[in-house]
């Protein structure tokens, strides 16, 4: 009779232990979802408003609908070669710090000793311990005319007169790559390491080579760290601001830069508003593109 009873209370007690962790789980998310909604939300909504008003609502009390600064966009073909300048730098700085930052995520993925591992992981990350300005001055010191390696370059006779590695879309690039490909690095190393290493000793063994166990096991399942890493770093590319001006100056001119000098030195929101949409449309797209041929490819892998 007490085993009857206690079957019949235990569903009870479950369902509302149940209740209970989803109550927990849901005031844990709350706050997330607050500062989600306060910091990325509510500023891109105003961002979004402003691009399609003709004026600030606060200074000018005739505000009306308005296509004027999209237009304003495509009439002027600076603002078309910006952009491109901005994806153009975004795809080579994530290129870059693909092809640097996938051997160092394996060889730190499938280091056996734990010192070594923790030694790379050190190496990793103690330049993000630095600031990106400093980090910038410092490559502004080694590619400047007359920097460390233009100095030694002339000194040994190699090169008559200085290179041009700075002011160009070259030196940008180089930065770029320096401050983002830790973030390359940390997000492919979580996900080689989760590669079973018995799935390239089984390919071996039926014959496989290193190079083919490789491509056919371990890049296949590396796929989705290398579509979150390239993400992350086009994303922070595109979007920088400090290091394209220092590195780049008066030649290099990204849609950031705009969207700056729109705010601060033309005091006019609303097309900056309009460039930040732009930038976000053509980003998403490109994204979501991406995001299909990688999964076509691995489809095709694991076929």
């Amino acid at each position: 009779m007490a085993s009857n009873t206690a079957g019949r209370v235990s569903p009870v007690s479950a369902q509302t232990r149940r209740g209970r962790k989803a109550t927990a789980v849901g005031w844990l998310i709350w706050p997330a979802l607050l500062l989600f909604a306060l910091f990325f939300l509510l500023p891109l909504g105003v961002l979004g408003v402003m691009a399609f008003l003709s004026g600030n609502p606060v200074n000018a009390p005739a505000v009306h609908f308005t296509l004027r600064h999209f237009q304003r966009f495509f009439a002027d073909d600076l603002y078309p070669e910006a952009l491109w300048a901005t994806l153009r730098i975004g795809f080579l700085t994530t290129l870059a710090a693909l092809l640097l930052g996938y051997p160092l995520a394996h060889l730190m993925a499938r280091a056996h000793s734990r010192i070594a591992h923790a030694l790379l992981l050190m190496a990793v990350i103690a330049p993000m311990l630095t600031g990106i300005v400093v980090r910038t001055f410092a490559w502004m010191t080694l590619l400047q005319d007359r920097g460390v390696i233009n100095t030694t370059l002339v000194a040994l006779g190699v090169t008559e007169r200085p290179l041009k590695l700075m002011y160009n879309e070259f030196g940008t690039i180089v930065a770029l790559t320096h401050i983002y490909v830790p973030f390359m690095v940390l997000t492919l190393a979580g996900v080689i390491g989760r590669v079973d290493e018995r799935l390239e000793d089984a390919a071996r063994s039926l014959g496989a080579t290193r190079w083919q166990a490789f491509r056919e096991v371990t890049l296949p399942l590396s796929l989705p760290g290398i579509l979150a890493g390239s993400l992350l770093v086009f994303a922070l590319s595109i979007s920088a601001y400090v290091t394209p001006v220092l590195m780049g100056g008066t030649d290099v001119l990204t849609l950031p830069m705009l969207i700056y000098q729109q705010v601060s030195s033309s005091f006019n929101p609303n097309f900056a508003g309009a460039l930040g949409l732009i930038l976000l449309a053509v980003s998403l797209t490109l994204v979501i593109a991406y995001n299909k041929v990688l999964a076509g490819l691995a489809g095709e892998e694991v076929s």
